[in-house]
């Protein structure tokens, strides 16, 4: 009887074609995903892996750093995905609980090879292998894993990742399910380090392990390839106290990037706080409020939700993405969110602390949560003359059933390369999004020919 690897891996091969609408949000998601690892790539985490890691860097290697220079592909991987996910910026995929794009996008571009042609299809069809591979591994132990504590990305994320990373490199069946078992092995990372650097780290070294485990499953290492459901594997382990298991796993017609999607983020900031942002300029925009009308308000999200957004009073801009006042303070008050909102600077702001105290939140009971996927969260504002508005919105702006415009993503891509004081135009977003396309020459030279344009500050240029 096949195990659940076997099965996954089996699965992701089998599917030698792929819709249009599959192949364009693979794009999309991996466009975004190149924007905020440039944005990302001057973070302080990303500075301490340059420096830790400095060495190594200057020795050179294979693979290209958005920050300029090459070293191994491991090490590639774990700086260009700590970068990705660096500013919190990177997209949501709900059935992985997981950060996918900032795992498997730097994952994939560190094992692109100068010497060896490979066409932007065959890159998309290879993320796509890995994001589906992620909402399998997913439906298993989530939610009870991520409410539980794990950080997705670091162990769901890295073991589909593998099974992306194995099939770009041409591996079988056999060798795709080795790769994710071993990626088990180096899964670990808790959601207790939110708000701090190492937070972004666990993207960097899920990027890293999916690397290391598919190049390891090529060169004939290989683990227990029951090693999700058997005793002491990874459900037992990982999977929390009301994890399902794998027996109603299913593969549809429709790929999970097609049923699912994807969220792209609007605001550079946890996920948790998104929806109650969202609902909140909703209201702010309808009813015409302002700072001064404002007694209070009140919202109301998920546990897990709650549980990551643990500073009420940040401390510095990491911090800040992780705090429900903070964040609904500060986009209230300026009518948007934006990366210049989290720096040290602008998270002192006197007029944003003066009105983080009306703020407050509860989460949903135990009892209300139980049986329930999803619930929507609820931001109710109450007014000094006694008016009181509620909204709630089940879905945040970037899902798929709240899409953002190819405009709107244009316009986010090009601010981020601003970000990263590097030269912004329509011209590297359009060709970029040319990715499918890139049929007669290596992706490789494509994609490090546009995230390598103006790689220099603007400065720099000058002289």
């Amino acid at each position: 009887m096949a195990t659940i690897l076997q099965k996954i891996a089996k699965q992701v091969l089998s599917r030698a074609t792929f819709s249009n609408l599959a192949m364009d949000r693979a794009r999309d998601a991996t466009v975004d995903t190149i924007g905020c690892m440039i944005a990302g790539r001057n973070d302080a985490s990303v500075a301490a892996l340059i420096r830790a890691f400095d060495r190594e860097i200057a020795q050179g290697g294979t693979a290209r750093l958005v920050g300029g220079g090459s070293t191994s592909c491991s090490l590639a991987a774990l700086i260009n995905a700590t970068s990705a996910h660096a500013l919190d910026f990177d997209d949501n995929f709900h059935p992985a609980r997981a950060h996918a794009s900032a795992v498997l996008v730097p994952a994939l571009l560190a094992v692109l090879s100068t010497d060896k042609v490979t066409s932007g299809r065959q890159f998309l069809e290879a993320y796509l292998t890995g994001l589906e591979a992620q909402a399998a591994v997913g439906f298993g132990v989530n939610p009870s894993h991520y409410n539980r504590g794990w950080h997705a990305t670091a162990t769901v994320g890295s073991i589909g990742a593998a099974a992306g990373v194995a099939r770009l490199l041409g591996a079988d069946e056999e060798a795709i399910a080795a790769a994710m078992s071993l990626a088990t092995s180096f899964a670990c990372g808790p959601k207790g380090q939110f708000g701090t650097t190492a937070k972004p780290l666990h993207a960097g070294l899920a990027a890293r392990n999916a690397v290391d485990a598919a190049r390891m499953a090529l060169a004939g290492m290989s683990g227990r390839l029951d090693i999700l459901e058997r005793p002491q594997g990874f459900l037992d382990l990982f999977g929390g106290d009301e994890a399902n298991g794998w027996e109603g796993l299913t593969f549809g017609e429709m790929h999970i990037i097609e049923s699912r999607g994807l969220v792209t983020k609007r605001h550079p900031c946890c996920a948790s706080t998104h929806r109650a942002v969202d609902a909140l300029l909703d209201l702010k925009q309808e009813h015409e409020l302002a700072a001064d009308d404002i007694v209070r308000i009140e919202t109301k999200v998920g546990i897990s939700a709650a549980r990551n957004l643990a500073y009420p009073n940040p401390a510095d801009e990491m911090q800040a993405r992780f705090s429900m006042q903070y964040c609904l303070a500060a986009a209230f008050l300026k009518g948007s969110l934006s990366l210049s909102d989290f720096t040290p600077q602008g998270i002192d702001r006197l007029g944003i602390r003066e009105f983080m105290p009306r703020i407050e939140m509860q989460a949903y009971s135990a009892e209300e949560e139980k049986g329930v996927e999803r619930l929507p969260h609820i931001v109710t504002v109450m007014t000094r003359d006694g008016r009181i508005y509620s909204r709630s919105r089940l879905h945040a702006k970037g899902s798929i059933e709240a899409p953002m415009s190819d405009h709107e993503r244009e316009v986010k891509f090009i601010d981020c390369l601003r970000w990263a004081n590097q030269h912004a135009s329509e011209a590297s977003f359009q060709r970029l999004r040319a990715l499918a396309e890139f049929e007669t020459s290596s992706c490789h030279d494509t994609f490090w020919n546009v995230i390598s344009n103006g790689w220099h500050s603007k400065n720099e240029r000058r002289h």
